[in-house]
């Protein structure tokens, strides 16, 4: 080698190693060198201790969160609940305690009171056995119920003309029973024709033919006096109203007389018709008498 040409100098492995070791560790992950027996770093387990720590609590508020909102909707759900139960509770007190019968009330009362009684009432209360009546003279006599026909249907009892205005407005049924005077010389059949109610039995009466030879058609009872009381022997007919009822009547004589067969002008005519209208009168009175309605709900103690 020429003296003019450098020496090389010696080199050192780096990093140094004491004793001159060279080093054979490899790039730990994170950028240190890990040797044998190496372990992680204080403050990565620190932050992962944290993050975990964090996310639990978080997890835990959530949770919290859940259950603080379900309880609140539960919560509402049983008070509306129970305000709904508590309300109906009060209404029903309300509804079912004793109190004072309104106008309105006190008027419904005594209108379906008097729409029953047809029915409700037995055969002898409608028809009663004595029936008291004024004569001549306005002189207080008393009529005899002879005999009481069974229920019928309202067209079937009547003449065509009354028949065709009663199944029109639906007439319920019709109810009779024949009268003699105290002298067992007239003969009186009444029929109460039952309506819907007092509005129909308005328009029922409305349309009735305005005639005195046709209504209701007389009841006789065989072997009584009367016997032959029949459609020709009826001198004359009528209606009133009364409630939802049409109380018709129609008389005759006892002894069979036909109409033709007496005059106008005849004095037992004078008696026949007042007798006949009193005792008609008598019945509707007793249907349509106004009840004796209670002051309370729940009877006369409120």
């Amino acid at each position: 080698m020429s003296p003019e040409e450098p020496r090389p100098r010696p080199v050192t492995p780096w990093p140094a190693r004491a004793g001159g070791a060279r080093s054979t560790g490899r790039l730990h992950a994170g950028g240190g060198a890990a040797g044998r027996g190496s372990r992680p770093w204080v403050g990565a387990r620190s932050r992962s201790a944290s993050v975990q720590a964090a996310m639990e609590r978080e997890e835990l508020e959530r949770g919290i969160r859940f259950r603080s909102l379900f309880l609140l909707i539960m919560g509402t759900i049983l008070a509306i609940a129970a305000t709904n139960v508590l309300l109906g509770v009060v209404g029903v007190l309300q509804e079912t305690r004793s109190r004072p019968l309104t106008v309105a009330e006190r008027a419904q009362y005594a209108e379906q009171d008097v729409a029953r009684r047809w029915h409700a009432w037995p055969a002898d209360t409608v028809f009663p056995a004595q029936v008291e009546y004024l004569g001549l003279s306005r002189v207080r006599q008393s009529a005899r119920r002879v005999g009481i026909a069974p229920e019928a249907p309202c067209a079937s009892v009547v003449d065509p003309s009354v028949a065709a205005v009663l199944r029109q407005h639906r007439c319920r049924t019709m109810l009779r029973a024949t009268y003699v005077d105290q002298t067992s010389t007239f003969v009186v059949t009444v029929g109460v024709a039952v309506l819907a109610d007092e509005e129909a039995r308005v328009n029922t009466a409305a349309d009735l033919p305005v005639d005195d030879r046709v209504g209701v058609r007389p009841v006789a009872f065989p072997g009584t006096v009367t016997d032959g009381f029949g459609a020709a022997q009826r001198q004359r007919t009528a209606w009133m109203g009364a409630g939802p009822y049409i109380v018709f009547s129609t008389a005759g004589y006892a002894d069979g007389r036909p109409r033709a067969a007496v005059a106008p002008e005849e004095i037992m005519h004078s008696e026949l018709w007042p007798t006949a209208q009193s005792i008609a009168g008598h019945i509707a009175r007793g249907l349509a008498a106004p009840p004796e309605i209670p002051r309370c709900t729940q009877g006369n103690v409120c």
